[in-house]
């Protein structure tokens, strides 16, 4: 097997004699050219960096030395190379010269299996690169949106909340990696699936401009490679471009060896192989996997079998095909899984673990489905890595075309359904509600939407031990636009009733997330009624049903009060939420009227309710455990319990709330609640007269939301510290504040938000 060798400094000097006798410089056209190699080999060579024996060796006798061992550095232990990945050493140089170049996005461009992912993925880990990977889909309508990308990223990759549109995360994104310590690598791989014929974005996905724009930074201190079979030509986008061909006959030659294949000394089979397909690496992987399992390694016999066929159509695709009618007849239970492998999206969650592979053999016995999965892998037609598989896009084409027509698309996704449902039961992550989301796409796949809603509204775990439904997940994680467009795909498919009012209401708590309250009451009501036509349809001895619906007109009012606090109609808030807690008494009251109740106690402290305010208050701070989270608190809702008491001048026991918002929320992914509980501490900091303290918390809590985009918080942010200006008696940055504030309620058409400033500025 090949390895990797370079010169000695004395082994230099002997080399730069022989070529001055030649008459030649360095990096001479003839030189290289005569040595079968390249200009950038060459000066690799001269760098003393290791490079192939076998080109190595080219190099010394091209300038008539042929003692090439006298040559080498003999301190330098010889590295195998890796037997998956030969005869790219060219092109690992050209892209590091290029980087070094300062170029920051480069497209890989080749035909489909010419090994442009691998190449992309190995220059990174050679180069010590952590890498992201985006793979688009095969179909354009399945491409995931540059938002739900770029939001993904920041909660995966950077642990960051993602903001609340486009510009801001990329904003953040780029922050992000300008910050990075080591070299990040981005992986783009099959962008031609998002463009049009002229090479351009196609005009759904336009959007992916902009985050090209951010990647092609100088400043940021990352590197993007993409893969594509057509050329990217967005003006606007500074990229560059490395053409990438086929692997040579010595390549192949080198990766046939790996596996001990290895043709008579007089056969042109290998030859006659590498020229008809054009050297192309996948075809190279997917034959050698042939030839080891059906002849033995005999790659003559497999040849005098199979030339007439492959040689009619030298694309990779039709090797394919060709590939999949033999597994089809020699063993029909591998063909059957690669077919139904074609059910999963390898998109969101890009590897499927081999539980998954192993409940689409429902027709194979049970012992026999590990030996089935590993025939099929020692074909190269299915990729894997550490127990998890996925398909190279060319077969997945090929599995989906057949699959849809063998009577079995239906089935495969109902199970591959099953798999991802029953793999999560507890969403700790933004991982885990991704995977639990997968049983949503292969429902819709084939239009049962009852099924595909339910995946959305299903309770779980979380990581804190209580219940919440796989929407409600994806909202607490930022996971907005994701989850939206679920909803939206299925909604007006499904017939009135429960699934409908969940999802509408999800839609509100959506809305109301993103500062939008007059849209979240929409869905509110639209949510609350559909309840309630259920509950006069419904036999009233469904004591389950019955109280599922209640509980959406519960949670809907719940909203719709909590909207109205934040468009400051108090009345009607106080209103909506006795209708809440009167709507408990039904239920449970003990378990769900204290979710009204925080914003009660609230609401009446505001309106000078003294007396309801501290009963209140105080009923639901002696029901507050020592330690953990029961059902019917959140940090949200701790926080409206700490500005009571800042209303009622019972300021040690803000600041007592104040610690269990902290200690709750320090491991959960409400960011947003976390910083509008340091809003509240700048409050009572401002209290005490402890200006200082007050202002640092304001300006703190006002970046974080300015950053994640929450807009009807950040309003509020701003006039508190305003507020606390004003108690300074700094006129102009009270000023400044105030107006800050009016201008976002101006956005949001609140205007006794407006008015509630307007009068906080009067007063100075």
């Amino acid at each position: 097997m090949a390895d990797s060798i370079r010169a000695s400094t004395r082994g230099l000097e002997i080399v730069d004699q022989a070529r001055q006798r030649m008459g030649w410089n360095k990096t001479a056209d003839i030189w290289w050219q005569t040595a079968l190699t390249s200009k950038a080999t060459l000066k690799r060579f001269w760098a003393r960096e290791p490079i192939q024996r076998q080109t190595f060796i080219q190099i010394c006798q091209a300038v008539g030395l042929t003692s090439w061992q006298d040559i080498i550095d003999p301190y330098l232990p010889s590295t195998e190379l890796d037997p998956n990945f030969v005869g790219r050493e060219e092109a690992i140089a050209q892209l590091h010269h290029m980087v070094n170049q300062g170029a920051k996005i480069i497209v890989i461009q080749g035909e489909g299996g010419v090994g442009k992912t691998r190449l992309a993925r190995k220059y990174f880990e050679n180069q010590g690169f952590k890498f992201l990977e985006l793979s688009m889909a095969t179909e354009p309508q399945n491409i995931i949106s540059v938002e739900s990308v770029v939001e993904e990223w920041l909660w995966r990759e950077f642990d960051e909340e993602p903001g609340r549109n486009l510009g801001i995360n990329l904003q953040r994104l780029k922050r992000k990696l300008r910050e990075e310590t080591g070299r990040k690598g981005i992986l783009i791989d099959n962008l031609e699936t998002a463009l049009d014929i002229n090479g351009r974005f196609i005009k759904s996905h336009r959007h992916y401009v902009e985050l090209l724009r951010v990647l092609a930074d100088p400043a940021i201190n990352s590197v993007t490679l993409i893969t594509s079979r057509e050329r990217l030509c967005e003006a606007s986008v500074d990229v560059n471009f490395y053409m990438l061909k086929g692997l040579d006959e010595s390549a192949w030659r080198q990766f046939f060896a790996s596996r001990n294949i290895n043709p008579h000394p007089d056969s042109a089979a290998l030859r006659e192989i590498c020229t008809a397909y054009g050297g192309n690496a996948k075809a190279m992987r997917i034959i050698s996997g042939v030839i080891r399992a059906d002849f033995e390694c005999d790659i003559d016999a497999y040849w005098d079998v199979t030339q007439d066929d492959l040689l009619i159509e030298q694309e990779l695709e039709n090797l394919v095909v060709s590939q999949f009618n033999r597994l089809q007849k020699i063993y029909p239970e591998a063909y059957r899984l690669l077919c139904r492998l074609g059910c999963y999206r390898y998109q969101d969650v890009p590897r499927v673990p081999i539980d998954g592979l192993l409940c689409l053999l429902w027709d194979v016995p049970e012992m026999q489905r590990r030996r089935v999965v590993n025939r099929l892998c020692a074909r190269s037609l299915v990729e894997s890595r550490n127990e998890e598989y996925w398909l190279h896009p060319v077969i997945m084409a090929a599995a989906i075309a057949r699959l849809r027509v063998s009577g079995e698309w239906e089935t495969a996704n109902h199970k591959a359904a099953d798999f991802w449902t029953n793999s999560v039961t507890t969403v700790q992550g933004t991982t885990d509600a991704l995977r639990a989301l997968e049983a949503y796409y292969h429902y819709v796949a084939i239009e049962d939407f009852e099924q595909a809603a339910d995946v959305i509204i299903r309770q779980r775990n979380n990581k804190w031990g209580t219940h919440e439904s796989l929407g409600r997940s994806f909202y607490k994680r930022g996971l907005l636009k994701p989850m939206t467009a679920a909803i939206n795909k299925i909604l007006n498919k499904l017939n009135p009733g429960y699934r409908c009012a969940k999802l509408y209401h999800t839609l509100g708590a959506i809305c109301w997330l993103k500062g939008d309250f007059h849209q979240a009451i929409n869905y509110c009501e639209h949510s609350r009624k559909m309840a309630l036509t259920c509950l006069q349809l419904m036999q009233q001895d469904d004591i389950e049903a019955v109280k599922k619906n209640k509980l959406i007109i519960v949670n809907s009012l719940l909203t719709i009060g909590i909207c109205q606090i934040g468009a400051w109609e108090l009345e009607e808030a106080v209103n909506t939420l006795r209708q809440v807690v009167k709507l408990c008494y039904q239920i449970d009251y003990e378990k769900y009227a204290p979710s009204a109740l925080f914003y009660l106690a609230f609401l009446n402290s505001c309106l000078g309710r003294k007396k309801e305010a501290i009963e209140i208050a105080n009923y639901l701070y002696n029901r507050l455990p020592q330690e953990g989270l029961p059902s019917w608190v959140t940090e949200y809702r701790l926080f409206y319990l700490l500005i009571t008491y800042k209303n009622l001048e019972e300021i040690e026991k803000s600041f007592k709330i104040y610690q269990k918002v902290i200690y709750y929320a320090k491991n959960s992914p409400y960011t947003q609640a976390k910083t509008k509980a340091l809003s509240g501490l700048a409050q009572l900091y401002r209290e005490q007269e402890e200006f200082t303290q007050a202002v640092a918390c304001h300006e703190k809590a006002i970046k974080v939301l300015g950053e994640i985009g929450a807009k009807l918080d950040l309003a509020e942010a701003y006039y508190q510290l305003a507020l606390t200006h004003q108690r300074m008696s700094e006129a102009a940055k009270s000023r400044e504040n105030f107006e800050k504030a009016i201008a976002l309620f101006q956005e949001m058409q609140a205007p006794r938000q407006i008015e509630k400033v307007q009068t906080a500025m009067d007063l100075f």
